[in-house]
């Protein structure tokens, strides 16, 4: 089978990234983008992003999931700790994180160390989960092989029935990870493949070194 693909082209410019559009502090300039992706509209998870980690067989691995919060101290998601990306974090928790927002033609590209959130800010996440998905963190093992969906279906429903009128609380092996950035790049798509590239890299004095890159 071959398929080229060498004719997907499309020019970028929709926008610019000057330093003169730019904050002193990158987490201010996220927030702005992230602002106006929403306005600009067409992506329909604003908040989806891909998560790279180094799995505990050597390779890098890359999913998308859902930003749930973010701080002047990072980027924060939650997820099943004994899943295949919570087991890497915990072996490397130097990760990346990426957004890729289309229909604007913008990337922001995010290193950073990822730790676990304390207990008590994960409880609070989860009790605001509908009871649909606080079920489903309780009936899937998440990452193990199972035989079936029947199998996944009948987990389920005996969770359903175990929690039946009560309180569902959160499993003690899910919860939030923290990514503390220590690089963030912002890409902006340009005409003739001549993109703008801003990075910005934390120095030891917590203050941010802003360069441009070329594309």
């Amino acid at each position: 089978m071959e398929s080229d693909l060498s004719n997907y082209r499309r020019n970028y410019q929709k926008s610019e990234l000057s330093e003169e559009g730019i904050t002193d502090n990158p987490m201010e300039l996220f927030q702005k983008w992230f602002y106006e992706v929403e306005e600009f509209g067409g992506d329909t998870e604003v908040n989806a992003m891909a998560v790279s980690t180094i799995g505990t067989d050597g390779f890098p691995k890359t999913r998308m999931v859902l930003l749930k919060k973010y701080t002047w101290e990072g980027f924060i998601f939650f997820t099943n700790y004994d899943s295949e990306k919570g087991k890497a974090i915990t072996l490397n928790p130097n990760i990346c994180v990426s957004f890729f927002w289309s229909n604007i033609e913008r990337q922001v590209i995010i290193k950073g160390v990822a730790e676990k959130l304390s207990e008590n800010l994960s409880d609070g996440y989860f009790d605001s989960r509908p009871e649909g998905s606080k079920l489903g963190a309780w009936a899937s093992d998440q990452s193990e092989v199972v035989p079936s969906r029947n199998y996944l279906d009948k987990r389920l429903a005996s969770f359903e029935k175990k929690f039946e009128n009560k309180e569902i609380p959160r499993p003690k092996n899910w919860g939030g990870f923290l990514v503390k950035p220590i690089s963030i790049e912002f890409w902006q798509g340009r005409p003739n493949r001549m993109h703008d590239r801003i990075k910005y890299t934390l120095q030891e004095d917590f203050n941010w070194k802003i360069e441009r890159l070329a594309p």
